[in-house]
């Protein structure tokens, strides 16, 4: 049975959603589902309290809540390790790597234009896109969200960080569609009237409500009146409260979508763009490492599901899931034609949150490409992480930790998994900052090269300032 439901659910995205009607329970005449994505930044794996491996510190009751009633996924992955890499992957359906992304100086700088954003796939099916909060997606104004299909964007464009009380920065402004503004507030709270707002306006027809927080990336920056001594660690306090003000406005997003009739007939996902950050102190219990790695803590985040008209709430997901996953499956949901030609990577996930499909992809990939060298491959109960020249091979079923690594004793299984990845990387781009897609012990790295050439360059100027000195100019001639 779960080959022949993979089998219809690759499917032409209209037969998909037809064949919903009869797969998953629910009314069939709930008519096109609201589409929303609250994506939050490097929060911890374990700093969400329906974690039973939280610590005692963290309090997240308007997650909670919103996970009893959802499909928990407990192997959800992002496509990257860090911010724009998995922004990128979200916004495409595709793998990042496909046009150049492998790092977050990268997709900061710009995804290509002849990429397919998720709203101009809903255009046709009488979507109203808003998107709010981080884009770090492009720094010019021709990457703004308003330039690839959203019809509303109240949000910063630059990199990853901002400040979240100072929101009238002349060189990191926010942004109303495609006008800097002056704003004042806490940023999360900002975010959160603005979704808010986007919402109650367009209840009437569907909507896609993009919500992009970027807390509780750094800065550490809270209200002063939220931050209490919860642990002997000061930055590990105002972690808590940033989280607080996120958790608030989860929940009058909620709230707001209830309140409104809409909540059992929204599709809605939460989780988060990469693991929790080991620089503000997130705890990614159980699993191993942080941000920037490709061991679970850094891949792995909390990733939940809701769609009451549909989906059984109070249940869980254990197939391997990927951001990437996002924009197929809402397209399945709202009977979405894709439009262009460009292939997804992403797979309709509603099979599997239905409990009618035991998997999804037969891989999963990540590469962070030649300048850091890291990359991974999970392939069923298999996972291979590369670093450098090192090669480590993980039982994720008896082993989510990543402890016990066991690529000295199937040597095979290690060889076939760095096959696939090589084959799945041949096919990807070359990155766009010039690095190589694989990691070479001679040569140097994209920032090795940026420093030599620095010096090269200033070099070459103190020589022609030396040299006009001599013939008696002045260095500004």
């Amino acid at each position: 049975m779960p080959l022949l439901i993979n089998r219809i659910f690759h499917l032409a995205p209209i037969a998909i959603a037809a064949a919903l009607c009869w797969l998953l329970p629910g009314s069939a005449a709930a008519g096109q589902p609201n589409i929303v994505v609250i994506l939050t930044d490097d929060q911890g794996y374990a700093d969400v309290s329906y974690n039973p491996h939280h610590p005692r510190e963290v309090s997240t009751p308007n997650i909670d809540r919103l996970a009893r009633s959802s499909v928990i996924c407990t192997a959800g992955y992002t496509s990257g390790h860090v911010c724009a890499p998995t922004r990128a992957g979200l916004m495409t359906g595709r793998y990042q790597q496909r046009f150049g992304i492998y790092t977050a100086g990268e997709g900061g700088s710009g995804v290509p234009l002849s990429e397919t954003f998720f709203p101009l796939h809903l255009k046709e099916a009488g979507y109203t896109s808003g998107a709010f909060g981080k884009w770090h997606l492009g720094v010019d104004i021709k990457y703004n969200a308003m330039h690839r299909g959203f019809d509303e964007f109240y949000g910063f464009m630059g990199r990853g960080a901002h400040d979240y009380f100072d929101l009238v920065t002349a060189d990191h402004p926010i942004y109303r569609g495609l006008e800097p503004i002056r704003d004042k507030g806490y940023l999360t709270d900002r975010i959160t009237e603005e979704a808010v707002s986007f919402i109650k306006r367009h209840k009437k027809k569907p909507f896609f409500a993009y919500i992009a927080y970027n807390a509780v990336h750094a800065p550490a920056q809270a209200p002063a009146a939220d931050i209490r001594k919860e642990t002997d660690d000061p930055a590990r306090n105002v972690l808590m409260a940033m989280l607080r003000s996120l958790d608030a406005g989860v929940g009058k997003i909620v709230d707001t979508l209830k309140a409104e009739g809409l909540f059992d007939n929204t599709l809605l996902f939460f989780l988060t763009d990469n693991g929790g950050s080991k620089a503000m102190h997130a705890n990614n219990a159980p699993v191993r490492g942080y941000k920037e790695e490709d061991y679970e803590g850094g891949i792995r985040v909390p990733f939940i599901v809701s769609w009451p008209a549909k989906l059984k709430g109070g249940t869980t997901c254990d197939v391997p899931l990927m951001s990437i996953d996002i924009l197929p499956t809402a397209l399945a949901a709202a009977g979405a034609e894709m439009i262009g030609k460009l292939p997804l990577d992403g797979r309709n996930i509603l099979p599997a949150l239905a409990g009618k499909a035991d998997r999804i992809h037969e891989q999963l990939y990540w590469s962070s490409a030649g300048g850091k060298g890291a990359w991974a491959i999970r392939s069923g109960k298999w996972k291979l992480v590369g670093l450098k020249d090192k090669l480590e091979l993980f039982d994720l079923e008896e082993d989510k930790g990543e402890s016990n690594d066991l690529s000295g004793k199937n040597p095979a299984q290690v060889g076939k998994l760095k096959t696939l990845h090589d084959a799945w990387l041949d096919k990807m781009a070359e990155p766009a900052n010039g690095a190589a897609k694989r990691w070479n012990a001679k040569a140097p790295s994209p920032g090795q090269k940026n420093k030599r050439k620095s010096r090269e360059e200033k070099k070459k100027l103190r020589e022609e300032r030396k040299a006009k000195r001599q013939a008696g100019e002045k260095p500004g001639e």
